[in-house]
């Protein structure tokens, strides 16, 4: 989790907040949309945003929200994209400042990105084929491919359908992540002398308006006696991996047997293709189950992955597990200080709490690694009675102690 502290450097030292508001608008405005009127709703006069040279401070992101000073409004200025920016995570909102000068003051800003239905659901292959043998067993179960919707809510997937539906039913079973198991049951005997090829239709279908949908073929050829299907040792793994572990890291091993012998019993492991990403970062042994990285992990980019695994005998007969892979952190990143404002000087007779200079500290670790200590150097010098030279000194607390040093 990126933690961020904004730091209100007094002759106190204590914080100075004025204020916060909140907004909510869709993604996908188009560029100058308001989002709102914050003059009004922070009740500050123009004049005032004027004279405090007010400005949107964002810290190092990109700056989708823009202050148009002449009329106290804040505007959309760069395409907000709520799947690109916050991908699954709900809800998904920016997070900035407003900040004005003589006085130096800061309002907080959340703007929250709605979802709209600008995603199809759609397929990663688009077509599946099966070889099942005409032994097959009423109630055997055979695992399809999961559709991908990066919409969310009811924007997002909502059902499925499998079309016609003489020999075989949809079946779908909720899991932890809160997707469905698709899953297509044998609910009549297959006749390779009446039937050998069967072609079905699968359809994933969402719940915006309107409506869309995404398809994939399936084609089943049916052979001879296989009449057991492999069954994984366990519905559900569980393992850990450090972020930054090198490529080829072993991560777990998933095992499935079946009673059939021959080449009927010879199974095939892999990863379900419905989540690219997975697809890419994991790498599985079809023949021992092992399953090792094959690309660069982040904690602070995701700290859990849950990776749908597959197993395959020559019949074609099918079963599938799920194994949860938690990311641990390590202490990778250094904190970093930025200046939000600063006065170039004061004057000698200035009041306490007097607000000189603003920073923002943040450390993209998370927990006791994310944990930032501030200290200032009580021994200040002074080069005359008019002039102060702060010293701040900030110190990470993590497991490597990484240290960032600042001054004004």
């Amino acid at each position: 989790m990126r933690r961020q502290v904004v730091l209100f450097l007094l002759v106190l030292f204590i914080s100075y907040v004025l204020g916060q508001v909140s907004y909510s608008i869709p993604e996908e405005m188009t560029k100058g949309s308001v989002v709102g009127n914050i003059a009004h709703d922070l009740g500050l006069d123009l004049n005032r945003l004027k004279s405090g040279k007010a400005r949107v401070y964002t810290g190092a992101g990109v700056e989708y929200i823009g202050l148009n000073i002449e009329r106290g409004v804040l505007l959309v200025q760069e395409r907000i994209d709520r799947e690109a920016l916050c991908g699954e995570t709900t809800p998904c909102a920016l997070h900035f400042q407003l900040i004005l000068e003589n006085p130096m003051e800061l309002f907080r800003v959340t703007v929250e990105i709605t979802d709209i239905n600008d995603n199809t659901p759609s397929f990663t292959n688009a077509e599946k084929r099966f070889e099942i043998s005409e032994s097959a067993v009423v109630g055997s179960k055979f695992v399809l491919e999961k559709a991908i919707d990066s919409d969310i809510g009811m924007n997002g997937l909502q059902k499925y359908t499998l079309t016609p539906t003489d020999n075989f039913l949809l079946k779908l079973e909720n899991q932890a992540d809160g997707n469905k198991k698709v899953e297509m049951v044998l609910q009549k005997p297959l006749d390779r002398e009446k039937q050998e090829y069967i072609s079905l239709l699968l359809t994933a279908i969402d719940g915006g308006e309107p409506q869309m949908s995404g398809t994939m073929q399936i084609f089943v050829n049916v052979l001879d006696v296989n009449d057991n299907a492999p069954t994984f040792a366990k519905p559900l793994y569980r393992a850990k991996i450090l972020e930054n572990s090198p490529k080829g890291t072993s991560i777990t091993t998933v095992s499935a047997s079946d009673k059939d012998i021959g080449s009927n019993g010879e199974l095939s492991y892999l990863i379900s293709p419905s989540k690219r990403l997975l697809y890419e970062l994991f790498r599985i042994d079809s023949k021992s189950g092992e399953i090792t990285l094959n690309g660069e992990i982040d904690y602070e980019k995701a700290n859990i992955y849950q990776i749908d695994i597959e197993v395959v005998d020559s019949g074609g007969l099918s079963d599938s597990t799920k194994v949860i892979v938690d990311v641990i952190d390590i202490n990778d990143n250094n904190p970093h200080i930025n200046i939000v404002s600063k006065s170039e000087s004061i004057l000698e007779d200035s009041p306490p709490n007097t607000v000189i200079a603003m920073l923002s500290i943040n450390d993209p670790d998370s927990e006791n690694n994310g944990k930032v200590e501030c200290n200032i150097d009580e021994n200040i010098p002074f080069q005359n009675t008019n002039y102060i030279k702060w010293i701040l000194y900030f110190s990470y607390r993590g497991r490597f102690g990484q240290r960032d040093r600042f001054s004004i």
